[in-house]
């Protein structure tokens, strides 16, 4: 029998990217998206259903199958809407999780966020706690709501649940809405552009390596129960960065200091990933300048930016 994964959130760009390497797998795929999904972004063999995972009758309405894995990546993009990022953030995962606590599924992976640490001292690790009180946004504070959540689920019904805290993801197919991609479109249509003055550091993890550890969590008993740190385990300074997207690209100047920090941003912010390599046996494979180098290429030969 083919292993049966719900994909959540299964049309953005790490959704997409779990997708294609399930299919590798031989997995079959249902994917889940608060749209419908055009017909050109679909991918052959991946079953589609449109819902709102933050109302329980909806989701109730819409899963009729039996899965043995089910990954949670959805949630509202702009966060400044707070209403519909609690809703999606949390209530959505609360629901979901309450769904499937009698339905056997063999593993739950949440996909959590670094900045459920919120000021604590970097490098992070997963002993580190926070309260709802310490952190700034919504965002992070409905993160921080569904991991404890999932948590007391795990302690009281054993529920399967694994949080991957993820700091920056980034790769080819990325939007133009983060940080890496924006900076390379502006870079290739050579133009100038306002920036922070680059002092922060990061840590930044090709998406392939996010998949892989996704996959480890999944298959692993021993990520039951866990909060597991993704990264790369290396930090990058933003100004770096521009700098090596600026020297690959030949274009783009940037305008540091224009953009000033916001009065609650860490200038520092990255994780100890020990645990993902003890526990997970989890390693990352593409070094930042490789990944950067891809992540380009691809953006001049498919997407055309001009």
């Amino acid at each position: 029998m083919k292993k049966k994964i719900l994909i959540v959130g299964g049309t953005g760009f790490i959704g997409n990217e779990l997708t294609k390497r399930c299919l590798r797998l031989k997995w079959k795929v249902t994917s889940i998206s608060s749209k419908t999904v055009r017909y050109k972004d679909k991918i052959i063999g991946v079953k589609y259903l449109k819902c709102d995972i933050s109302k329980k009758k909806n989701l109730v309405s819409k899963i009729k199958e039996d899965f043995n894995y089910v990954v949670n990546l959805a949630g509202y993009v702009n966060h400044s809407d707070k209403i519909k990022t609690y809703n999606s953030h949390y209530v959505g995962c609360k629901n979901l999780s309450n769904f499937f606590l009698e339905k056997n599924i063999n593993s739950f992976i949440q996909m959590g966020s670094s900045l459920e640490y919120g000021k604590l001292k970097p490098p992070h690790n997963e002993k580190m706690r926070t309260s709802l009180k310490s952190l700034n946004s919504v965002y992070a504070k409905s993160k921080l709501l569904a991991t404890n959540h999932l948590l007391k689920l795990y302690q009281k019904n054993k529920f399967p649940c694994t949080i991957l805290r993820l700091y920056l993801a980034y790769g080819p197919t990325q939007d133009y809405n983060r940080f890496i991609p924006i900076i390379i479109k502006s870079c290739l249509k050579n133009e100038k552009f306002s920036c922070s003055n680059g002092k922060q550091t990061r840590d930044f993890l090709y998406v392939s390596d996010l998949i892989d550890l996704i996959i480890k969590s999944i298959k692993n008993k021993n990520a039951k129960g866990q909060i597991i740190n993704a990264g790369s385990g290396n930090k990058f300074k933003l100004k770096n960065i521009i700098q090596r997207i600026i020297k690959i690209t030949n274009g783009g100047v940037a305008l540091y200091g224009r953009i000033k920090l916001r009065k609650d941003e860490a200038i520092n912010y990255y994780p100890s990933i020990l645990k993902a390599k003890n526990l997970l046996n989890w390693y990352p494979k593409v070094n930042f300048q490789k990944g950067l180098k891809k992540t380009i290429r691809y953006k001049i030969k498919y997407e055309q930016v001009s």
